[in-house]
């Protein structure tokens, strides 16, 4: 085989099916991390970090502590799973893909996870701590998940045959760069402030929704439970920055996209109506993750697409030969 047949080498299945697998168990790790804040079990290792309650292993742990060093072990857990993508990806990939950007971006972020994860237990931000400080590591702590997230979903996406096939076939037509950038900036806002919103449901919890709306602009109510606005008003601009997207882009992606955006208003008012219990804001949660993967996934086609192969240049050239092999 020639050279350059070698160099336009796919990716095999086995990485693809790898990398779809660290991204499942990402979004396990913060489905629990968002027990850990229900359950207010944040403080379950005490204010050491990354030692629980100053032992690698807890001994005659409490509840709240085993919650606790369950999510600190899978994070540890994810670590791996990471540097083993990374190293595979690079070793399958050619100088220049696309998901090696995105694989070391997974790396990035995986680092300022830990670290910001770190910040919350030695600075005291959890269980029943209503300071500012906490509402704004909060924030910045869930937008980097969602950075982390997206990060290591592209590198999934670009390493499977589904990503690389529809971006090769997907046609725009006009240029939707803005609209794709406004989507994902209104969806992160809609994210940092859905954070802030079920920090004020676990700590503030209503007997009846008409009096969590009463205490929503009542001006002795902390300010968690003012700040609970800001998620529903921020998700009606983010939905429409979404409609105004998949309305002018036709695929199987974008619809996917619009699917799980209604799904997740569903659970939205869902979560809402049954006053926010934590399996509900699980729920709601995964929902959330499953749209960000597929919005990241069809932005990153509009904004990264994938280079067509030219009939007549090396690389066709190649293709053809690998075809006929």
């Amino acid at each position: 085989m020639s050279t350059s047949a070698v160099a336009v080498k796919r990716p095999s299945r086995a990485l693809g099916g790898f990398a779809w697998g660290v991204v499942g168990y990402n979004i396990l790790v913060i489905l629990w991390g968002a027990v850990v804040r229900a359950t207010g079990s944040g403080a379950g290792c005490g204010d050491r970090w990354p030692l629980c309650n100053g032992d690698f292993f807890p001994h005659h742990p409490r509840l709240a502590t085993v919650i606790e060093f369950a999510h600190r072990s899978m994070t540890g857990v994810c670590t791996f799973l990471v540097i083993a993508l990374a190293v595979w990806t690079f070793y399958e990939t050619k100088r220049g893909d696309r998901a090696r950007r995105a694989v070391m971006a997974t790396a990035f972020f995986l680092v300022t996870e830990a670290l910001l994860g770190a910040v919350l237990v030695l600075g005291g931000y959890v269980e029943h701590n209503i300071s500012t400080a906490r509402v704004v590591m909060q924030s910045v702590h869930f937008t980097n998940t969602m950075l982390l997230l997206a990060a290591l979903g592209l590198t999934a996406w670009w390493l499977s045959d589904a990503g690389r096939r529809e971006g090769s076939s997907l046609s725009v037509g006009r240029n939707l760069t803005w609209p794709a950038w406004t989507s994902v900036v209104a969806t992160v806002v809609v994210g940092a402030t859905g954070a802030v919103a079920a920090l004020a449901d676990t700590l503030f919890p209503s007997p009846s929704l008409q009096a969590a709306l009463a205490s929503d602009f009542a001006a002795d109510s902390p300010l968690l439970v003012r700040m609970r606005w800001m998620h529903p008003t921020a998700a009606v601009i983010g939905l429409c920055c979404v409609l105004w997207l998949v309305a002018r882009v036709r695929s199987p992606l974008s619809r996917i996209v619009a699917g799980l955006l209604g799904l997740q208003f569903v659970l939205g008012v869902g979560d809402v109506l049954v006053l926010a219990p934590a399996w509900m804001q699980i729920l709601h949660l995964l929902g959330a993750d499953l749209y960000w993967l597929a919005l990241v996934a069809l932005v990153a086609q509009i904004v990264w697409p994938a280079k067509a192969e030219v009939p007549g240049t090396p690389q066709s050239g190649a293709i053809e030969t690998l075809r006929r092999a």
